[in-house]
């Protein structure tokens, strides 16, 4: 059975690319557009791996990630931005991963690969 990675982005062309790619290398992909659907979905969908945006208007992905982890500490989570600055903020200490955003999907997919141990 495929494992599921859920995106949270708010930007939908980052979510398609994602669902895209991780389509392809046999995961089953759920996406949301920010943190309070995700939140809403998270217990019900169980993903395997949450990809999760930092910056996203209304609950920025810090305040999810907290969220997520008081609901499932084990659930692997990879804070995902296209800042490297947020790397110093304590709440990305919590995350199992952390990826800067990049076209090139070969740093995010190794990274799910290893954690889920594919």
């Amino acid at each position: 059975m495929a494992k599921k990675v859920m995106v949270v982005d708010d930007e939908e062309a980052i979510r398609l690319l994602y669902s895209e790619e991780l389509e392809d290398e046999g995961y089953e992909v759920v996406a949301y557009p920010d943190g309070k659907s995700a939140l809403e979905a998270f217990k019900k969908e169980k993903p395997d791996l949450v990809v999760l945006d930092i910056t996203m208007p209304g609950m920025s992905g810090l305040e999810v990630i907290g969220k997520m982890k008081e609901m499932s500490p084990d659930t692997p989570i990879i804070m995902s931005t296209a800042y490297s600055h947020y790397k110093q903020d304590f709440y990305t200490w919590i995350a199992d991963a952390y990826i800067v955003k990049s076209p090139d999907l070969t740093a995010l997919k190794d990274k799910i690969k290893e954690i889920l141990k594919d």
